[in-house]
């Protein structure tokens, strides 16, 4: 198995440096996945930026964002994803009901969450190719035509750190060994 490094500020390739110092700051620590990133200064500063970018930027609330990331690190069988947007679901107050069904793959009992739910495994497991038929029912939930889209970029966010957590077997944080965040794949 090849390793890799989980990079500080100080371990870090130059290119990744001040990308590092901000995500510190940003966090008050340097999470491990975006240290494994930062041996590539562009992956890091791609899925950062991005990252960066949806939580500024979407439309949706702080808990229905969490949904989505949720429910695409679950698909993915990511298990640090998956406890670490376990624990920023709970901190957006996302019922803990829904974290629960998402978690173990079970139907969300409230219809507009579960249709967020749905659309999101639905462009995740048809690679994009979710059809009409799924759109107009995502619409009918009383999403917008730029939530379409905006689901399909936070499944780009997610694509990258689960796919980065898989290849490089990322360690996980100190806090995700509480064990009401415990969560095999």
């Amino acid at each position: 198995m090849t390793l890799f490094t989980v990079h500080s500020i100080d371990s870090a390739p130059a290119g990744s440096k001040a990308r590092l110092e901000a995500v510190h700051k940003a966090w008050g620590f340097t999470p491990k996945l975006q240290g494994t990133l930062a041996e590539s200064p562009l992956a890091l500063s791609a899925y950062d930026g991005l990252f960066t970018a949806v939580a500024a930027e979407t439309t949706f609330s702080p808990a229905e964002l969490q949904l989505v990331y949720l429910t695409v690190s679950v698909l993915h069988a990511c298990e640090y994803c998956t406890m670490g947007h376990t624990w920023l679901a709970r901190n957006a107050h996302l019922d803990e009901g829904v974290i629960q069904a998402l978690r173990n793959r079970a139907p969300v009992t409230d219809a507009r969450l579960q249709a967020l739910r749905l659309f999101t495994e639905t462009v995740v497991r048809e690679r994009g190719f979710a059809g009409d038929a799924a759109v107009d029912a995502f619409l009918a939930a009383g999403f917008t035509k730029a939530q379409v889209l905006e689901v399909v970029t936070i499944i780009a966010v997610k694509t990258i750190s689960n796919y980065t957590n898989h290849l490089t077997h990322t360690p996980k944080e100190g806090f995700m060994s509480d064990p009401a965040l415990a969560w095999t794949a």
